[in-house]
């Protein structure tokens, strides 16, 4: 028997196969019974014809639960209805685990009872969904900057120091010294751009922040490439390119995903680059004219964020904030050294910063002058300003929250959704 996986379905129309999987659900109409069928790849329907199959297949068919596990044999035909497209007319069933009992029914749950079964309730189409969306959104992300002449590199997880300050990291003991689960591969990229050329990271970060927030998650992924020889300007272009990369090859990939979700597509299919850019000078004005108490040297919160955004159908560039109040890697304006040549990405409706970026100081003596303003002690970045002593060149980079685009693209009201396992405030289960 050809063994098939639903996602392929449609390469043996009206040929028998075997299809390993879960029964999701069924409903019966006398003496046809129609299961539905899912095995990672996808959802089928199973036709069950009392007449058509020994009453023994029939029988077990009427007594199998949700989240059975099955081999189902059957044939493929076409059916316009499907969601996919096709169904099978099943021949057999046989009978792998059984499920009793499962906790996760079509009703209504609470969202602490459903993330208290996350391991089973990524199993639903909706979560299925998100997770393909995530898949191809890394997949997009990746060959998007491979072909772009980019490297991945790894940089370490555990760090002796913080980029921005230790105040948000979670603290641990590497035997004898002290050490921190990283916030950012940042710097290390740095190092990694001046041997080779264009680089980036993708991997997991931490930050303690005690933020319950819809946009925060404490463990998150992040893509950081760092480019030698990049200004502010060509940073952001590569940024706005690679986003819109994202949007289209999700919306060419992943219509029937978009579709599972609910998700609005026409507010994807906008997303194209060049993105609209605007000073923070402005955007301080533009929110004082809309009532916002908000003064010059003060960050953006979320209503900030979200205000700004709605007035643009794509992602928006917020760059050159005040000095004081980033990073202090940060290059500032050489023709207003008050602010900085960076940016942010705010995404369109409410979603947020969904990048963060910057040229980075590539002069030794204003770097040393930021270690000694922020505090920071030489011993522990000496090796980040032996970049700047061995060969400094300007160069630029940014980090890209994975879960926020997610939330985005997906059009989802909170980050828990856009990871298989979301490690909350107060949720470290399962």
């Amino acid at each position: 028997m050809r063994k098939a996986t639903i996602g392929t379905i449609g390469q043996f129309v009206d040929q028998e196969v075997l299809i390993e999987g879960w029964l999701h659900n069924k409903r019966s109409s006398g003496k046809i019974q129609f299961l539905q069928i899912r095995d990672g790849s996808g959802f089928i329907q199973g036709v069950v014809v009392k007449a058509e199959v020994p009453e023994q297949v029939f029988q077990l068919c009427h007594t199998l639960t949700q989240e059975t596990s099955i081999r189902a044999t059957g044939l493929v035909r076409k059916e316009d209805r499907a969601p996919s497209g096709f169904e099978m007319t099943v021949t057999n069933v046989e009978v792998v685990g059984d499920s009793e009992n499962y906790p996760i029914t079509p009703k209504e749950h609470g969202v602490d009872f459903l993330m208290d079964h996350r391991h089973l309730w990524i199993r639903s189409p909706r979560q299925r969904a998100i997770l393909k969306i995530r898949a191809e959104i890394i997949k997009a992300i990746q060959s998007c900057l491979d072909n772009d002449g980019f490297t991945l590199v790894d940089p370490p997880i555990l760090t002796p120091s913080s980029c921005e300050g230790t105040t948000n990291l979670f603290h641990t003991k590497y035997f004898e010294e002290d050490a921190y689960l990283t916030q950012s591969g940042q710097l290390y990229m740095e190092a990694a751009a001046m041997a080779l050329g264009r680089v980036y990271s993708f991997g997991p970060t931490f930050r303690a922040e005690k933020s319950k927030t819809r946009r925060h998650l404490i463990e998150f992924w992040m893509i950081e490439p760092e480019m030698a020889f990049a200004d502010h300007d060509e940073n952001l272009r590569i940024q706005e390119q690679l986003v819109a990369h994202v949007v289209q090859h999700i919306l060419a990939h992943c219509a029937l995903e978009l579709k599972t979700i609910g998700r609005d597509i026409s507010k994807l299919e906008t997303v194209k680059a060049p993105f609209p850019r605007i000073s923070y000078d402005d955007a301080i004005k533009f929110l004082q004219a809309r009532g916002h108490d908000i003064k010059w040297g003060e960050d953006f919160g979320a209503p900030h964020e979200t205000e700004i955004a709605s007035s643009y159908d794509r992602p928006v560039f917020i760059e050159r904030y005040p000095v004081g109040i980033k990073a202090f890697y940060m290059k500032p304006d050489p023709n207003r050294p008050e602010v900085a040549l960076c940016a942010d990405m705010l995404a369109p409706e409410g979603y947020g910063e969904i990048i963060g970026g910057s040229q980075r100081i590539d002069d030794p003596v204003l770097l040393q002058k930021r270690y000694e303003e922020h505090q920071l002690p030489m011993e522990a970045y000496q090796w980040y300003m032996d970049l700047r002593k061995y060969g400094s060149v300007p160069h630029s980079g940014f980090g890209l929250g994975l879960e926020r685009v997610v939330a985005w693209i997906c059009g989802l009201e909170h980050v828990r959704e856009t990871i298989p396992f979301p490690r909350l405030l107060y949720r470290l289960y399962p």
